[in-house]
């Protein structure tokens, strides 16, 4: 009876894996911030409820059909070869099974208690994630990071329009800072597991353009945000506080980039990358409490 259980925990942690937990846990974040932002007091707990719902299943459906597509690739990189479908433990009928249902019901979730529009969204994003992105674009260029990181970018969007029911222009300059930011953060990881990617045949930058060509993109696209990050002060969506708080978290990432181009040691790139992570999350912080905080100049 005790190795049925663990063997039941262990086929249910693999189908968790499938869904990419702390990746659709970043999303599910990003679309609490657009909820928030959206409103004018607190949105009421089921409409928050429902919405991280239905957006964690299609984001869930979306990454399982990755991890179907990349099964061999990921089964050749050493981050990725323990990978349920990669190792063999799930079987890619099961997965496909899986993804299809978990995508259907987010979706119905989304349209019967949130609003269509939001539903509409999130199969766009699911199809441009877990179709055009994985199966197509990822081995075809290296601005694969570039396209493809306008479908996660989009969360921020779903909170806005679960919310409101419309497209705002708030909405997509929330989107605009996460599709700038997804280059700078991608590519510093890239350039630190950049063996593995040459081996998986994944044409990421470092590997087609060089190190240094990668390095300076990468501060190209940091100095571009942070002057997206500093639009939502600049159109008067958020105050002083947020102001001094993006400029701050900025000139700190710009500071890992010049590091990064200049040579830095050999965790420089991973060090930019952990700290990219903690940039977003500080950011859309900041802009939260400034919110709820009214200050402004």
């Amino acid at each position: 009876m005790v190795s049925e259980a663990a063997s039941v925990s262990a086929v249910w942690r693999d189908y968790f894996e499938l869904t990419k937990p702390r990746v659709v846990l970043l999303m599910l974040l990003c679309a609490v911030v657009g909820m928030l932002l959206a409103a004018p007091t607190h949105p009421p707990p089921l409409l928050v409820l429902a919405t991280l719902l239905g957006i964690a299943l299609v984001a869930g459906s979306a990454a399982a059909v990755n991890h179907i597509a990349d099964a061999k690739v990921d089964a050749r990189m050493q981050r990725t070869e323990d990978r349920p479908i990669a190792k063999g433990r799930v079987s890619h009928l099961a997965a496909g099974a899986f993804a299809g249902f978990t995508g259907v019901f987010g979706f119905l979730i989304l349209y019967v208690l949130v609003n269509p529009l939001t539903a509409w969204l999130n199969l766009a994003s699911w199809a441009g994630y877990g179709l055009f992105y994985t199966l197509y674009l990822k081995r075809a260029t290296p601005q694969n990071i570039v396209i493809g990181g306008l479908f996660g970018a989009a969360p921020p969007l779903f909170g806005w329009t679960a919310v409101t029911g419309s497209l705002d222009p708030e909405a997509l300059l929330l989107v605009l800072i996460i599709f700038v930011w997804t280059p700078p953060h991608f590519w510093a990881l890239a350039l630190d597991r950049r063996d593995e990617y040459l081996e998986a045949g994944v044409p990421m930058l470092p590997i087609t353009h060089g190190e240094r060509f990668t390095r300076q993109q990468i501060l190209l696209y940091t100095l571009l945000l942070v002057v997206c990050s500093l639009l939502p002060f600049l159109i008067g969506m958020n105050g002083v506080l947020y102001l001094a708080g993006a400029s701050l978290l900025g000139a700190v990432f710009v500071y890992f980039a010049v590091k990064l181009l200049r040579g830095g040691s050999g965790k420089t790139a991973m060090h930019t990358f952990q700290y990219s992570i903690i940039y977003l999350g500080a950011l859309f912080s900041v802009m939260l409490v400034d919110h709820f905080l009214s200050w402004s100049p």
